[in-house]
């Protein structure tokens, strides 16, 4: 019977990847989702199925009054056909679903707003506000939806522990090695690291992962200067040269936000609190 099933969803995933983008879908990502101008031409059939792969075998469920319409669909899932364009969808089996609030949103009795969450049971939930921020500003590093369909590449390697399924054994090492050496350095703050990722990568292997992922879509040419051998280690899970194709390093620094921002200063989004309580919680 499971072997049936996962004959079914190939089967389905293979029929959607072959249908040519709607129209309506084109308009979309031409309008709204800035990395679709950027994808090498040779790879943008391939990234546009899996685009509708993904966005027709989740479901996407509204919360806090939200609605759900082809504009949610098509954004969303283009930002998590970006992370497995070298890849392939069964990196996101485990996900079934992805519930979408219209704002940022809160927990009982937690104080602090809340951009995205990773559950392990298969469920991504997303602020439709931070999304939208994310895409409108592509270099700053801080891409909510990249951020949480990471934590889900994470859980398929077993637990959220910053290490996804790499494709040989012997790739475990370096990678445990590098991202090891480069958490330990966020921790303390240290220079390099700071100009290319967020604070919040200090608080796990799991958020390191996370931010690192970010970062190597929005400040390739940053990460690559600053930390090689991590970009290196990100480029083999990922595949491509984000580098290659990315805004100038000076251009990104400007748009960029968030890079010299500790944990107790103001957050640069002028909510008057503090980093730690406010975006740097995601």
């Amino acid at each position: 019977m499971l072997r049936a099933m996962c004959l079914l969803r190939a089967y389905r995933r293979r029929r959607w990847m072959m249908r040519p983008l709607p129209a309506e879908w084109r308009e979309i990502l031409e309008q709204r989702v800035p990395f679709h101008r950027w994808l090498p031409e040779s790879k943008r059939a391939r990234f546009e199925g899996l685009l509708q792969a993904f966005a027709h075998e989740k479901y996407f469920v509204p919360a806090g009054g939200m609605e759900i319409d082809d504009t949610v669909r098509v954004i969303i899932s283009a930002c998590a056909a970006r992370l497995i364009l070298h890849r392939d969808l069964s990196y996101y089996d485990r996900l079934t679903e992805i519930v979408v609030y219209p704002h940022d949103y809160k927990h009982k009795d937690d104080d602090g707003r809340i951009l995205g969450e990773a559950h392990h049971w298969g469920v991504v939930v997303l602020s439709w506000s931070a999304v939208l921020r994310g895409i409108n500003n592509p270099y700053d590093g801080h891409a909510t939806a990249a951020h949480e369909f990471a934590h889900v590449l994470d859980r398929g390697g077993g637990a959220f522990d910053g290490t996804p399924t790499l494709d040989r054994l012997s790739a475990y090492e370096p990678w445990a090695v590098v991202m090891s050496d480069h958490y330990e350095r966020l921790q303390r703050r240290g220079p390099k690291v700071r100009k290319v990722l967020r604070p919040y990568g200090a608080t796990n292997e799991a958020e390191f992962f996370a931010v690192a992922t970010e970062s190597y879509f929005e400040k390739p040419t940053q990460m690559l200067k600053q930390t090689p051998e991590l970009y290196r280690e990100m480029q083999l899970f990922y595949g491509g040269d984000p580098a290659a194709t990315a805004v100038s390093t000076s251009v990104q620094d400007d748009l960029d936000p968030w890079h010299d921002v500790g944990r107790n200063d103001d957050c640069p989004c002028g909510s008057a609190k503090k980093f730690k309580r406010c975006c740097g919680r995601s």
